[in-house]
């Protein structure tokens, strides 16, 4: 009698589990999520976690690498609009609706992620942090760009609004995650829309 090998089951899809994991995250942060959640959540054992996605913060990553692949289109879109207003708006407006989305939980992977953690944590807060950094060094580019074709005023301050932009970005997040409606949040650009330089 020849001896059963025993491992994964051939129905595991990792793609799926890794989907689900992203979720958790999502929703629960990268500390809230315990590793009974996520197995849970993912249809695996302990196990079978680490020896697919290695440890929890390399599942992190990887989750956190999934959502950029369906989100950061929506900035990179915006980034080649006509105009700096219609930059800001169509990422406003696209986050609005993409933090509200009744399939998926509320505000944003990477801001939900890693706001308040302990100092195990702190590799991925700072990944988080960095990731954040670079969206906003890529939109202050678009600005100055836009300031070089006359599109913006010449005293306009690329680096200020940027900042404002991302900060309005994840405030919306903040507000997403703790019950804003997309109507909310769409509201909040059009007043930043409104004031917007003319």
């Amino acid at each position: 009698m020849k001896e059963r090998k025993i491992g994964r089951p051939r129905t595991f899809d990792a793609d799926n589990a890794l989907e689900k994991a992203m979720k958790v995250f999502w929703e629960k942060g990268y500390e809230g999520s315990s590793l009974p959640e996520l197995t849970e959540a993912m249809g695996m054992n302990r196990p079978s976690l680490y020896a697919v996605f290695g440890n929890k913060e390399n599942l992190f990553r990887l989750a956190l690498e999934r959502y950029g692949a369906t989100h950061d289109p929506l900035f990179d879109a915006a980034l080649g609009l006509r105009t700096a207003r219609e930059v800001v708006e169509h990422f406003l407006r696209g986050n609005a609706n993409a933090q509200t989305e009744e399939e998926a939980p509320h505000g944003c992977l990477v801001i939900n992620g890693a706001l308040a953690c302990s100092d195990d944590a702190l590799p991925i807060r700072n990944s988080l942090i960095e990731r954040r950094a670079a969206a906003e060094v890529r939109l202050r580019e678009r600005f100055e760009r836009a300031k070089q074709e006359g599109d913006l005023p010449a005293d306009f301050c690329a680096s200020q609004m940027a900042r404002y932009v991302m900060t309005v970005s994840n405030g919306m997040a903040v507000q997403a995650a703790a019950g804003a409606t997309r109507k909310q949040l769409q509201e909040v650009v059009d007043q930043v829309l409104r004031g917007w330089p003319a």
